[in-house]
């Protein structure tokens, strides 16, 4: 807005000064309605024991699999287990998975299946996926009898 329009007016310092306003996660934090939700430290240390970065080394079907073990052991009454791990797998990533996450627009994740289907959709693709539908396809019998 403009001066006249009774907004205030900004400079061209403000226009290039980078700042942290406006920046929001692609997870969507909305508000919780339990009293003294909080994620302690040793939980979030122990998820990013296993982080998972996105090489082509690392299996991310593994990886979703000890996380939702570890996010398993952990029960808020009045808080589902879907938001917990909604909130917690942010500490999952690191390197290029991270940066996936970053990537996507503001507030787009919001439920567990959302996420772990874009997850799964980026880093198991589908030419993964049928490279090792071909191998259980195509498999033969050397000189083993059944």
């Amino acid at each position: 807005m403009d001066a006249a329009a009774g907004g205030p007016r900004k400079t061209l310092r403000d226009l290039i000064t980078l700042t942290a306003q406006g920046i929001s996660s692609s997870i969507d934090r909305s508000t919780i309605e339990v009293n003294n939700f909080e994620l302690r430290l040793a939980f979030l240390l122990m998820v990013q024991q296993t982080q998972y970065g996105g090489s082509p080394m690392e299996d991310p079907n593994l990886h979703l699999s000890i996380f939702l073990e570890v996010c398993d052991t952990l029960k808020l009454n009045g808080v589902s287990p879907d938001v917990i791990r909604v909130r917690l797998f942010l500490f999952l990533l690191k390197d290029k998975a991270r940066t996936w996450l970053y990537s996507l627009p503001p507030n787009s994740i919001a439920t567990w299946d959302k996420l772990t289907t874009g997850f799964l959709a980026k880093f198991f693709p589908s030419r993964k996926m049928t490279s090792l539908r071909n191998q259980i396809t195509t498999f033969t019998q050397e000189d083993e009898s059944l």
